[in-house]
Formats: C-alpha cells, structure tokens, sequence
C-alpha cells in the first residue's frame, strides 16, 4: 500500500497479538484489489457496563481512487464477535468482498440496468392501443397486456412503461407488458 496502515484501539488496551493479525489480513487485501491506497482500523471494545458479553467491533476503511470502501457493523450482533478475532475475520472477510465488487465495477463487469422502455399512449380503440415510443417507434397493446390500471382508464397522452413481446404481432412491435407510471415517470 502507498500510504501506512493506521490502527486503533478504543476502549482497550492496544494488543501486539491483534496489531499483527490486523497487519497479515491488510496485506492480503491487495490481491483482491491492485488500487489500495490506503487502510485504517479502528477496533472498539463496548464499555464495561454492558450486561451480554464484550462484543468487539471492526470498523475498515479503505482508500482506493476516487472511492472509500468501509466496512462497518455499527451494533454487531454475533455473539462470536466476544472473540476480537472472529469480529476481525469477518471484518476482513466483507472488505474482501466489498473490494471484489469494486474491482469488478471498475472492469465493467457488473451490468448496468437500463430502464425499462417507455411512452405515450397515441391512440386508444375498443380493446387495443397504440403507444410510441421515446425512440419514436409505434408499439401494438392489448387491454390484457395492461397492469396495475385498467384498460378503459387509460387516456391518450398517459406515460407508461412497456416490455416488448419477443416477436412481433400482426401490427408490428407488440407490448407484452403495459404499466401506467403516473406521477412517477422515467425521466430521460
């Protein structure tokens, strides 16, 4: 790492034994991760009037470019966590897979979601409709693709959002879903 591990007890006595198990899972955590920066540590010991056992709590930041991972059990719960140990491991165990997650974002290996396609309601007849689209194609309904409203509620100019059929129908892209967005609309 570029800039020094930091380490820090709160509410304990800094231990050597637990310096050095921190100081082992630091280093590994540049194999999941080429951009570290930087690492910061904070164990905390609960104060001494808690009546359910010491549970120890791991706080890790890491400084990558342009981004913070930080792992963080605000109230741990595990009682396994009364070994300042087990809480490190399970620390060091979610920054792994935080830096993972990050590593694989920044690969553009997660998908990105695009949102679902949408429109205006064109023309309405007796059971059908037609909807164009922002792209500016014309796409077929039935009153029975229609969710979440009823059909003879609709009104033309109304937003929906549509999922196409995977082939088309007789009058051409067909929607196999419609859902009116109401005042929650997708903004372009």
């Amino acid at each position: 790492m570029q800039i020094p591990l930091q380490i820090s007890f709160r509410n304990m006595d800094p231990s050597p034994a637990v310096e050095a198990r921190i100081r082992e899972k630091a280093a590994k955590l540049e194999r999941f991760h080429d951009r570290i920066i930087g690492c910061t540590v904070v164990v905390e010991a609960p104060h001494r009037h808690h009546h359910k056992g010491k549970l120890y709590d791991v706080r890790i930041e890491i400084s990558l470019p342009g981004k913070n991972v930080v792992i963080d059990r605000a109230k741990p719960i595990n009682h396994a966590h009364e070994d300042v140990y087990v809480a490190l491991r399970d620390a060091f165990d979610a920054a792994v897979r935080r830096l993972e997650d990050q590593a694989r974002k920044m690969r553009g290996g997660v998908k990105n979601h695009t949102a679902p396609a949408h429109g205006k309601i064109e023309n309405l007849f007796d059971d059908y409709g037609f909807i164009t689209t922002a792209e500016g194609d014309e796409v077929y309904f039935h009153r029975n693709s229609v969710v979440g409203a009823d059909f003879y509620k609709l009104e033309v100019g109304n937003e929906v959002s549509l999922v196409l059929a995977e082939q088309e129908g007789e009058k051409g892209l067909q929607a196999s879903t419609v859902k009116p967005l109401g005042k929650h609309h997708i903004v372009e």
